[in-house]
């Protein structure tokens, strides 16, 4: 995309005058910070930008600092920005000189300035549109239609017994997730329901969580794969942090995995009147968990479309790392249980990951109209230019 290149020009120039107040030469802090986008998916445009820098600019580092916050604040929040945070931390952590004591407060000053400006800014993504919230009630459509539409939906991956655990949505039980389970049996996965009843995103199903995944994970001697739709894709990301050496992936579906203390949404409304309390009063600790990213693969479906959670609370930084996703499909919230693009999509980066592999390109006529490409799509629109290239040299 234009606009991220227009991030990413101005941000290597910071970082890199931050590894020259570290004391780094202009050289020196190009390759630190060269190293530090290896598992970027973008790495290769990204190295032309660096390479393109050919002055120091560590003096001008405030109007740097300025210029970066300000093209952050124009784009508006993005969990990607993570990916931005870690990397200047990582630079101004490379201070090891005892004389340069002073330079090393002023470098985390403007790391923490920096982490500060984009916790503002991501505390700004509004409550899903009027519209949305209206067009939820296409959802009774989606489940109704799901039973045409099914018996077409392509059934080429090879499950191969790899267990799967699907938890359902916030008020949902295992009903919620049937077609999402019959789908993945029908491939030869094998999947286990949550049986907790109806979920009420309540920390106290994180034991019996726990206990269930620890069983699958010794009934199989293999590591386990999670599905999370909406609320349930919160117990999946932290399913993930606390045990990634029973986990071999998770997958999440329309769910707010970052930024969840500060969300708008009319689901607020539903989930104190249930309560008694607001959810970040009661939830605090256990939200806290949400933030840190799994140290294992990611795919994040969403839709721009969702009428109950912002869109943006359901994407992970895919920036991050290269084995994290995000997948745009077309419905409403309530209906992504029961939508083809979903089941489709599912399957695919299940069967992608656990064999190591990136997704494949899908063939037949339908899978074209339910299953686009969009991350393929994403790295072609941000290739640069041959024109930009050249201004910048």
């Amino acid at each position: 995309m234009e606009e991220t290149q227009i991030l990413y020009r101005i941000f290597t120039r910071l970082a890199v005058a931050l590894g020259v107040l570290n004391g780094l030469s202009l050289k020196e802090a190009k390759k630190l910070l060269l190293q530090q986008i290896k598992e970027h998916p973008f790495e290769n445009e990204i190295k032309v930008l660096i390479n393109a820098i050919k002055e120091d600019e560590h003096e001008s580092i405030e109007q740097l600092l300025d210029k970066t916050i300000l093209v952050c604040e124009e784009l508006g929040s993005n969990r990607n920005y993570i990916t931005l945070e870690i990397i200047l931390e990582h630079i101004a952590s490379t201070i090891s000189n005892d004389e340069n004591q002073e330079e090393y407060k002023y470098t985390n000053s403007i790391v923490e300035r920096f982490k500060k400006e984009i916790t503002l800014i991501n505390k700004k993504i509004p409550l899903p549109p009027l519209f949305n919230m209206v067009m939820e009630t296409r959802s009774l459509l989606e489940w109704s239609s799901i039973y045409c539409i099914y018996p077409f939906i392509p059934k080429r991956i090879k499950g191969e017994g790899k267990p799967v655990l699907l938890i359902p949505p916030y008020l949902g039980d295992d009903f919620s997730t049937s077609f999402v389970r019959k789908y993945l049996q029908s491939l030869g996965f094998t999947t286990y329901k949550w049986e907790l009843g109806f979920n009420m995103v309540k920390a106290h199903y994180i034991p019996r969580l726990e206990e269930k995944l620890h069983d699958i994970y010794q009934k199989h001697n293999e590591k386990v794969s999670i599905v999370g739709w909406s609320g349930g894709g919160i117990f999946a990301k932290i399913m993930a942090n606390r045990h990634p050496n029973q986990v071999e992936q998770i997958l999440t579906i329309g769910s707010p995995i970052w930024g969840v203390m500060d969300m708008k949404t009319p689901v607020y409304g539903l989930l104190e009147f249930f309560r008694g309390k607001s959810l970040k009063e009661r939830n605090e600790r256990f939200l806290a968990e949400l933030e840190p990213i799994p140290k294992v693969p990611v795919t994040c479906i969403y839709t721009k479309t969702d009428g109950l959670v912002p869109w943006k609370h359901c994407m992970e930084a895919e920036t991050f790392r290269k084995d994290i996703k995000n997948i745009e499909v077309f419905g409403s919230h309530s209906g992504m249980g029961a939508n083809a693009s979903v089941l489709l999509v599912t399957a695919n980066m299940l069967s992608a990951n656990i064999q190591g592999k990136k997704i494949r390109d899908v063939g037949s006529n339908i899978e074209r109209y339910l299953y686009p490409n969009f991350w393929n799509k994403a790295r072609k629109a941000f290739k640069i230019k041959k024109p930009i290239v050249q201004v910048i040299k």
